[in-house]
């Protein structure tokens, strides 16, 4: 488990790619970052599997894993930043603004030879993230400021860089 400086992320949810995800893979939905976000990832992010907090609009904050890469079992060509977050809605939330704050890393991506495969690899990264995030050091940015200023679809958002932390946003 490698650790990173916080990377803060804010964009519109939008439509991922076209295979139901959700439905195959369980009750979390996964909520895709448009390109203007994933664009301006650090460059020497590596791909894979990530791990932190996510707040949809200026709801509750929960747990989330996050996938960043080509995802490999389906063959994307194209890079993203897929949340899953840890939490049962009852309806998608696309146009809603997610944030989000990654605090670790679990693994890299990898290709999966079953659909069943991948599942569990979901589920185990799941359960780590669980564990993980109760670590004091984890727990305590549930509270971080950057959700409490998640700001509404509607206002004006420069982006912002800290010292100690990197936000990217998609300019909304």
């Amino acid at each position: 488990m490698e650790s990173l400086p916080l990377l803060r992320a804010r964009g519109e949810v939008i439509r991922g790619f076209v295979r139901r995800k959700q439905r195959k893979l369980g009750d979390s939905l996964s909520a895709n970052f448009p390109d203007s976000v994933v664009d301006n990832l650090p460059a020497d992010i590596s791909t894979g599997i990530y791990y932190g907090w996510a707040c949809v609009g200026n709801g509750d904050v929960y747990k989330m894993v996050m996938s960043i890469g080509w995802n490999p079992y389906y063959k994307n060509t194209k890079k993203s930043m897929e949340t899953h977050v840890i939490q049962t809605f009852k309806e998608d939330f696309y146009g809603e603004i997610l944030s989000v704050v990654m605090v670790g890393y679990i693994r890299p991506e990898r290709s999966y030879d079953s659909l069943e495969a991948l599942i569990t690899a979901i589920n185990n990264d799941i359960e780590e993230a669980k564990l993980k995030l109760e670590l004091p050091e984890h727990l305590k940015l549930r509270e971080d400021n950057f959700f409490t200023s998640a700001p509404s679809l509607s206002s004006s958002m420069p982006p912002t860089t800290a010292s100690t932390s990197q936000t990217i946003m998609n300019g909304h």
